[in-house]
């Protein structure tokens, strides 16, 4: 229930190969994408900001082609097959008005509702959406209390376009963003409540958790902060500072899990697949490591260290960094290969890129690499050298071990993030109606859903 973003066409718009349903699921009810400022009219593009670095050059470079073209035939220099100059202006102009279509028709193309393979609502609509997604989850709960369930419910909240419903719009001290956090607050309540009134409490284990820190970035047209905030910690969204990474786990399981315990070790959302298995009573699977590991050893108090004496943090496809606690130290090395370049330089974040990149320009390359202890240094405010760390270069040589050996362990799998996976394929496209009739049905408030299919 909620956001997926995993994908969900392969070659045809009704193959649903990446359908939560393809992937071990039996219900769906949600976004097949995620929450966009582009999907909620007047909240700006935030996609339109991401790509428009990438998109300058290329648009320049053929501007300058064609005008340069053009003087050399005007003025003899070099004769240009009418007909390939005909072709040449044939493809700008497809590309240019598929480009256009897209961005016009951005929020009915990528932002709709689906029950299981059908799509309910296109464009979506936020009214009341949150009063939604948590019946849906109630109602699951409802038809499985005779049976294991897992139950994945996904939030909106409070990732951009902020929203909240007229029940909580306006009563937080903290604007729209504390308005989304507080409807948050009650829906997390109403699953508890729901738990309880079916007598699951005592059967069910809750884990509350985000997949990255607050998106220090996202600031509204009215210089309200949209994105959150992560205290003492740098960095946001879309880095590895700690501000990036570091996030909330709040687990509840009365009789199981001491309730008000605290657990300060280094732990991974990697870490929820393989303690959900090993509460299933099923194997993990064996033709590949599984970097996760059960999290119920370390709950129960069972033991007291974290598995994961390395973390390797990856930004996209590059090792970014990596987090060494060793078991015979209270000490929390993390050693940086990389870091994004924050701007303005001065700033905490990437504010004129909305979010930082990492690759090229974009980065600044650090050989020896940065070295922390987050131990006693969890702002990640001064950097280790060999002067003020004895144990300097014996750090790194252990860190550059793991990272050999972590890096044979890998194997080479197609580029999710490939320019041939992220261009829009019109016949991959989900669409309710038809693309002639801006792809748009609500039947979220009555009437049969339709089944989705290309127009």
């Amino acid at each position: 229930v909620g956001k997926w973003h995993l994908g969900m066409n392969c070659e045809s718009s009704n193959d649903f190969c990446h359908h939560p349903l393809s992937h071990g699921f039996d219900y769906f009810y949600g976004l097949p994408v995620t929450n966009f400022r582009d999907c909620k009219p007047g909240q700006g593009s935030v996609f339109l900001k991401g790509v428009q670095k990438d998109l300058v050059i290329p648009i320049q470079i053929t501007g300058i082609a064609l005008v340069s073209l053009a003087i050399v035939q005007y003025i003899g220099l070099l004769k240009v097959p009418f007909q390939a100059l005909a072709y040449f202006l044939l493809i700008i102009t497809i590309l240019l008005v598929v480009l256009i279509f897209f961005f016009y028709h951005f929020r009915h193309l990528n932002c709709f509702l689906m029950r299981d393979h059908q799509i309910i609502q296109q464009p979506l609509s936020y009214e009341n959406l949150t009063q939604r997604l948590t019946k849906e989850a109630m109602q699951f709960i409802g038809r499985n209390t005779d049976t294991p369930f897992l139950l994945v419910l996904s939030y909106l909240h409070v990732h951009t376009a902020l929203y909240a419903s007229e029940n909580f719009k306006g009563k937080s001290k903290h604007g729209l963003y504390g308005d989304a956090v507080e409807e948050m607050d009650w829906s997390v309540g109403q699953i508890l409540d729901v738990l309880e009134k079916h007598n699951l409490s005592d059967k069910t284990l809750v884990y509350f958790t985000s997949d990255q820190g607050a998106h220090i970035e996202e600031i509204s047209s009215a210089g309200e902060v949209h994105g959150g905030y992560n205290g003492i910690y740098k960095g946001g969204k879309s880095t590895n500072w700690e501000g990036g990474i570091r996030v909330p786990g709040l687990l509840r399981w009365p009789g199981v899990v001491q309730a008000g315990a605290s657990i300060d070790e280094p732990t991974s959302n990697m870490d929820i697949f393989p303690t959900i298995v090993k509460l299933a009573a099923a194997q993990l699977p064996s033709d590949r490591i599984i970097d996760g590991h059960d999290l119920l050893p370390l709950l129960q108090g069972k033991v007291t260290r974290s598995e994961h004496e390395f973390l390797f943090h990856y930004c996209n496809a590059y090792l970014n960094a990596v987090r060494w606690h060793p078991g015979n130290s209270e000490s929390v090395w993390k050693v940086f290969f990389f870091t994004p370049n924050f701007s303005p330089e001065d700033s905490n974040g990437c504010y004129d890129s909305h979010v930082c990149f990492c690759h090229g320009g974009f980065i600044t390359r650090h050989d020896p690499p940065l070295l922390f202890d987050l131990s006693r240094d969890p702002e990640e405010k001064v950097p280790l050298t060999p002067e003020t760390e004895s144990r300097f270069y014996e750090i790194l040589r252990v860190v550059h071990q793991a990272v050999d050996n972590h890096t044979r362990s890998l194997h080479v799998v197609p580029n999710q993030l490939s320019w041939d996976n992220l261009l829009w394929k019109p016949w991959l496209q989900l669409c309710c109606s038809s693309l002639f009739q801006s792809c748009y049905c609500d039947y979220e408030s009555g009437g049969s859903p339709l089944q989705a299919h290309l127009g």
